[in-house]
C-alpha cells in the first residue's frame, strides 16, 4: 500500500491458503472490478487504520470488516463504506479524547467534533439507504378500517380503457 505521495507504507497480506484466491475473494467482497480500485480502497482504509505512522493490523481488519459488512454492490457503495468506516473510527477517537480532556475548553471542543462526526455518520447511512433504493419512496399502510357498507381494494389499482 502507498500513502498519498506514492511511497510504500505497508504491504497487505491476505491470510488465505491460496493468496491469489484470497485477493479475488477480497475484491468480490469490496465490489472491486479492478485491481486499481481494490488497491486504492485498501490504501484509503490503511490511512484510517494508522497508529503512530504505521498501519495497525487490528484496526485495518476492523475497518475492512465494516466495509465488507455492508455487502457493497458496486464501487460507489464500497467508497461510501470506506468513508463510513473512517467517520466511525474518528467518532470513537473523538469520544476517547473528550473523556480524557483536562480542561472545559478541550472537552467542549471534542464534544463539538464528536457531535459533527456522529451526525455525518447518520447522514452517510441515509445516503447509502437512498442510493440502494434508487430514490424510490414507499408508503406502507399498517392498518385500514372499513366500516359496514364500505369497500376496500387492496393491491394495484388502475383504470380500465373504455369507461369514464
Amino acid at each position: 500500500m502507498s500513502d498519498g505521495d506514492g511511497k510504500r507504507i505497508a504491504s497487505l497480506l491476505v491470510d488465505h491458503p491460496d493468496p491469489r484466491l484470497g485477493y479475488e475473494l477480497l475484491a468480490e467482497a469490496m465490489a472491486a472490478d479492478s485491481g486499481v480500485f481494490l488497491e486504492g480502497t485498501l490504501d484509503a482504509l490503511a490511512m484510517v487504520a494508522q497508529h503512530a505512522g504505521a498501519v495497525d493490523e487490528k484496526q485495518m481488519n476492523y475497518a475492512l470488516s465494516m466495509v465488507c459488512g455492508l455487502r457493497p454492490k458496486d464501487q460507489i457503495e464500497a467508497t461510501l463504506g470506506v468513508q463510513m468506516a473512517a467517520i466511525h473510527m474518528a467518532t470513537m477517537k473523538a469520544a476517547l479524547c473528550m473523556g480524557q480532556a483536562k480542561t472545559w475548553e478541550l472537552k467542549e471542543s471534542q464534544e463539538r467534533a464528536l457531535n459533527r462526526l456522529a451526525r455525518t455518520y447518520v447522514a452517510q447511512v441515509e445516503a447509502l439507504k437512498r442510493y440502494r433504493s434508487k430514490g424510490e419512496q414507499r408508503v406502507i399502510v399498517e392498518r385500514v378500517n372499513v366500516e359496514k357498507g364500505g369497500q376496500a381494494i387492496v393491491g394495484n389499482v388502475g383504470r380500465g380503457g373504455g369507461e369514464p
